[in-house]
């Protein structure tokens, strides 16, 4: 997979400000208000930062959390970090092709998926690809 290396002032020119806010500044949008909460179509949701491959509509399903869900990301697509940022500890995935911030990874919570994960999503952190 190709490295995306960017300054700041590289990202801010071709992310909006909410894109920037959540890819590079580990931020959050507001639950239920995504594009790709409800979003049913079949493709491949890529990273809005980078465009790499991330998920496809295969892995996605509807959680009811507010954000989209997806159960298992495409091998290699994203990474794993131990986020302790709300005194709490939670498992952080960003992009492994650029580092930007996607949401995180819950497991254990009883959805009916083959490995119990839900990928929380930020629907701004994504693009999608009929």
């Amino acid at each position: 997979m190709t490295t995306v290396n960017k300054t700041e002032d590289e990202w801010r020119a071709v992310l909006n400000r909410e894109q920037f806010r959540v890819l590079r500044e580990k931020g959050t949008e507001a639950p239920g208000t995504g594009e790709f909460n409800k979003h049913k179509a079949e493709g491949t949701y890529t990273c809005a930062g980078c465009n790499a491959p991330l998920y496809t509509s295969k892995h996605k399903f509807d959680s009811g959390c507010g954000w989209p869900a997806f159960f298992d990301a495409i091998p290699g697509a994203i990474t794993r970090h131990t986020d302790d940022s709300l005194g709490m500890e939670r498992t952080e995935i960003v992009c492994t092709a650029c580092g930007g911030h996607l949401g995180h990874v819950f497991k254990g919570e009883g959805f009916k998926n083959p490995i119990d994960e839900r990928h929380c999503v930020n629907s701004v952190s994504l693009k999608f690809t009929k």
